[in-house]
């Protein structure tokens, strides 16, 4: 059969992972695919390196407009990141009736309801499995694999610069900055690392997979996002004493007001295997009404592990562009008429249990102070660690777990607490999931 002919929009860490590793399998690939699968063309604003990296094997360009506008070019993929260009030149090759493969989450996540209406309109196949999770198949677990499932909850640790970030800050009890700087020295964080720690990178993707979880759109912007920047080495030590460890987590859930779409540190239970997750691997935790918990464990990011994601949807649409388009797996999961309009959560009436830690006056009658404000708010409290000031020192810290309860009766509660004569500075808010 004819071979299935590609071009590829940028040739950079991942760019070069999917060509060499394409070559490399090809045989491989072919028979599970039932066709070749070959990149003809690569756009690149440096030609020159591009053509080293392809060995002169390929045409090389450096308008992109000359790949996507090209007949003979069967499917598009599309790796150079961000809104714009992206943007334009995906719809575009839509509009030309080629299929596209992206890794671009942050497009996905804030432009996927109208790319995958025009897609839909055209017949043509948007796949993005590398979009979430480098090389975990996680997309198509979700799209695919769970489809008997109601599902209940997602939570992943889906971002590897800050899962190395916290795992040194745990390890060597260093706070977050001289940390961010050995990241970034290691080569783990960007020179501008602001999406990552800020947890923008890690709600892209959350919202992708609350929407094939869910059957809902893509809706980034009511994500609640919250970064590790704040984030101190002393609670990280208060938490192991408790018997948690804090991750970045993005959760989704399903609850009877609506759809909860969260981005935060998150204590979880040592005893749970995700807690065991380190450096800068990744891992999503899915539970299923019929299937209880699975999860998914794996190379987040990297040029090869992100590279077998891309190659995966390149076989996928050779294996599926002849079928009939009403008959091939939507791209979200759900038929586009299906889709729900369930809401998302605002975060004051999400509901689930809380780490509290203030920093006292070491003197009789500050903690009745606290547990009655917080019994007040309809807060019970579930463990408390209550340390002993230092020699010489005034004050003290006290750490408190909750048991679960709405965000807005524990911002209610930090406010009157704060305002104690007692309590010296903010109360350190950090959620806690039981995650079983």
């Amino acid at each position: 059969m004819k071979s299935i002919k590609v071009g590829l929009l940028g040739i950079g860490t991942v760019g070069s992972g999917t060509f060499n590793v394409l070559k490399r399998n090809q045989q491989e690939i072919a028979a599970r695919a039932g066709r070749a699968i070959e990149i003809t063309m690569v756009a690149d604003l440096d030609v020159e390196r591009a053509k080293q990296l392809t060995n002169g094997e390929v045409a090389v360009v450096n308008d992109a407009s000359l790949v996507v506008n090209h007949p003979d070019i069967d499917i598009v993929i599309e790796l150079i990141g961000g809104y714009g260009i992206a943007k334009d030149l995906v719809l575009k090759a839509i509009a030309n009736g080629k299929h596209v493969v992206t890794a671009n989450k942050a497009l996905i996540a804030t432009h996927g309801n109208e790319i995958f209406k025009a897609a839909q309109e055209k017949g043509v196949i948007v796949a993005f499995e590398a979009a979430v999770a480098g090389g975990i198949p996680i997309i198509k677990a979700l799209r695919e694999g769970l489809t008997a499932n109601s599902i209940q909850w997602i939570a992943g640790i889906i971002n590897g610069t800050t899962n190395f970030i916290l795992t040194e800050m745990r390890d060597k009890g260093l706070d977050f900055d001289v940390v961010l700087q050995e990241a970034q020295r290691l080569g783990y964080a960007e020179a501008d690392p602001t999406f990552d720690i800020e947890g923008v990178d890690a709600a892209h993707k959350l919202t992708i997979m609350a929407s094939i979880a869910f059957g809902i759109p893509v809706q980034f912007s009511k994500a609640h996002v919250e970064g590790i920047t704040k984030l101190q080495a002393t609670d990280i030590r208060y938490a192991e004493q408790l018997g948690y460890r804090i991750k970045l987590l993005g959760i989704t859930k399903r609850t009877a007001g609506g759809i909860e779409l969260r981005v935060h540190p998150t204590l979880i239970p040592s005893a749970r295997l995700i807690t065991n997750v380190e450096g800068a691997m990744n891992a999503v935790l899915v539970r299923g009404d019929a299937v209880g918990d699975t999860l998914y464990y794996g190379k987040g990011a990297g040029s090869e592990p992100t590279a077998s994601a891309v190659i995966a949807d390149l076989v996928d649409i050779t294996r599926l562009a002849t079928a009939d388009p009403e008959h091939r797996v939507p791209h979200l999961a759900f038929q586009p008429n299906a889709m729900a309009d369930t809401p998302i959560l605002p975060m004051a009436e999400i509901t689930t249990s809380y780490y509290l830690r203030m920093h006292v006056a070491d003197q009789p009658g500050v903690l009745a102070d606290v547990t009655r404000i917080l019994a007040d708010s309809s807060i019970s409290i579930d463990a408390m660690l209550q340390k002993e000031p230092a020699t010489g020192e005034i004050r003290t810290d006290i750490i408190m777990l909750t048991h679960q309860t709405q965000e807005k009766n524990v911002e209610a509660a930090i406010a009157k607490i704060e305002a104690l004569a007692t309590v010296v500075g903010a109360v350190i808010k950090i959620r806690l999931e039981e995650l079983g």
